[in-house]
């Protein structure tokens, strides 16, 4: 059986940690890295996975999503901007990145 295809896109690196790599994991397992303005594609098996990126007080909310044999899912992310989701950020690590699905 063919993979699926997740493809992830730094867009905006802000300004806080612009040259951090982000740590990608996909169902809890480390499987790369990002970095900032960089696009990734790593390849997953059919079926339900979930996403996070970073690590220690640089997270992301983890996301759901479900692929198919030859699909190719996108998310885009991004830091923390300047304003209520920065501070936001700094109580709640997992709002520090910005992940979006395409």
């Amino acid at each position: 059986m063919a993979d699926g295809t997740l493809r992830l896109e730094r867009r905006w690196t802000g300004l806080f940690g612009a040259n951090e790599q982000w740590p990608i994991a996909i169902d809890g397992t480390a499987v790369g890295s990002i970095a900032p303005k960089e696009t990734v594609e790593v390849a997953v098996a059919p079926g339900h996975h979930t996403l996070r990126l970073g690590q220690g007080r640089h997270l992301s909310r983890e996301q759901s999503f479900d692929v198919a044999q030859d699909e190719v899912v996108g998310f885009s992310c991004h830091g923390p901007r300047v304003g209520g989701v920065l501070l936001a950020a700094l109580v709640k690590p997992e709002l520090w990145i910005a992940l979006t699905r395409e």
